[in-house]
């Protein structure tokens, strides 16, 4: 314990007692000191073995200097015991680190009953570790005012469609799905719309060659002529239209949306690999967890057992039973640590990636609506194209004058302008 095993483990600070206080009272034990947890209350610590203890030891083994309480050993996971023999956690605050998230306040491998329930931290909800509502500090968002990804979607949802739960990381990810498959559905759309645009270019072109009214003479007649050239034109724009619609909106979508699908897949492995491994931590912390209090039962029924018969053997396997304590409470410190390792980078990559997805979804809607202002703007181009394949028929048009155009016809078709007269008898 006297080495740092990361934030949720954190040392607290040692208070030893004012000086003389303890040899005003009763002198301790060989071997023996007294010191304050930071919460106010006095703990013994025995140089020699490491020994922590709420009660005041006394010269005689196995007997504390209360009546009708006892001592007991705790392992260095509990109550700061570890290879240097100075003191480190006293045994309330040091299970409070350990065992703050299942909310038990009961010190492990401690019998006293004057203990006060330790008020719950934290919780673990699908192997996630949580701040307790109660409890829970003031945090500051990680990016205030911007409604990012990276500060709301820590917890698990229950899933609309059954009984169980959706990561958080889970509902970003349907949102760039969806997104994919909203921008799959517009390049179809557009797609279509090309369709549209090649059918009505071949529609035009084709009647733009009908014979009908092609007797027509005169200046009505060369603006229908104008008319019907018109249509080739048109079909020639639209045709133009539809090309351009292929290669500067639809095939674009449609590219960018290949990779799109390849990192929403990069991301959504990466995310779960993470959380298997912090799922599969902290089950070997619970495993851990129960092999210390088994650990703990026993040598605190041991501890019972050499109260009531001293002897060679008892204490012996007491010895053994304290050993095995302290390999548990260890073992426990040490899944411990690599669960919040694995919690940890946990965090940290969600906080990137979701940032990743939030640079990503950013990307593709400015690409969609860059590629659909372009869109726009080839029609605002097709429309004046095809404004100027009707201009040279409104130009004829007002030229259509019916009285020239009888004077031409009756030049060229006139049969005789002398007039018939009466008949003389």
């Amino acid at each position: 314990m006297g080495r740092d095993r990361g934030s949720a483990l954190q040392k607290p600070g040692m208070v030893p007692p004012p000086p003389g206080e303890e040899s005003q009272t009763v002198i301790l034990p060989p071997g023996w000191q007294s010191y304050l947890s930071p919460q106010g209350r006095r703990y013994y610590v025995n140089t020699a073995t490491n020994e922590t203890t709420w009660e005041r030891p006394s010269s005689s083994p196995g007997i504390s200097a209360s009546p009708g309480t006892h001592r007991s050993s705790l392992p260095p996971a509990v109550n700061g015991y570890h290879a240097s023999g100075t003191p480190a956690h006293p045994p309330e605050t040091a299970h409070m680190s350990l065992r703050k998230s299942t909310g038990d306040s009961q010190n492990l491998g401690s019998s006293s009953p004057s203990k006060k329930q330790s008020k719950e931290n934290t919780m673990t909800i699908n192997c996630v570790t949580f701040p307790h509502p109660d409890t829970m500090p003031e945090q500051q968002l990680l990016k205030p005012t911007e409604w990012s990804y990276c500060d709301y979607f820590w917890a698990d949802k229950k899933d609309p469609q059954g009984n169980g739960t959706v990561a958080g990381f889970e509902l970003l990810l349907q949102k760039q799905l969806k997104g994919k498959q909203m921008q799959k559905e517009m390049s179809e759309f557009i797609r279509e719309r090309i369709k549209i645009e090649e059918e009505y270019a071949k529609n035009l072109a084709k009647l733009s060659q009908n014979s009908l009214a092609a007797q027509e003479e005169g200046s009505l007649g060369e603006a229908w002529a104008q008319v019907k050239k018109s249509l080739a034109d048109e079909a020639e724009v639209h045709l133009k239209f539809s090309a351009k619609l292929h290669s500067e909106v639809e095939k674009p979508l449609m590219n960018f949306r290949e990779n799109f699908k390849k990192d929403m897949k990069k991301c959504d492995h990466h995310i779960a690999d993470l959380r298997k491994q912090l799922a599969s931590r902290y089950a070997s912390v619970e495993k851990a967890r129960k092999a210390l209090t088994e650990r703990q039962r026993d040598l605190e029924m041991k501890t019972q057992q050499l109260e009531i018969k001293l002897s060679n053997k008892t204490e012996e396997d007491i010895k053994k039973a304290r050993r095995k304590s302290t390999q548990a409470g260890d073992d426990l410190m040490r899944c411990v640590d690599l669960y919040n390792q694995a919690q940890s980078k946990w965090f940290e990559e969600m906080v990137t990636t979701t940032l990743e997805l939030e640079r990503l979804e950013v990307e593709r809607v400015e690409m969609i609506r860059q590629h659909l202002c372009q869109y726009t703007q080839l029609r605002h181009e097709t429309d004046m194209f095809n404004q100027s394949t009707v201009e040279p028929v409104d130009q004829l048009l007002r030229k259509v004058d019916p009285a020239k155009d009888r004077e031409l016809w009756v030049r060229e078709h006139k049969t005789g302008n002398i007039r018939p007269v009466d008949m003389e008898i």
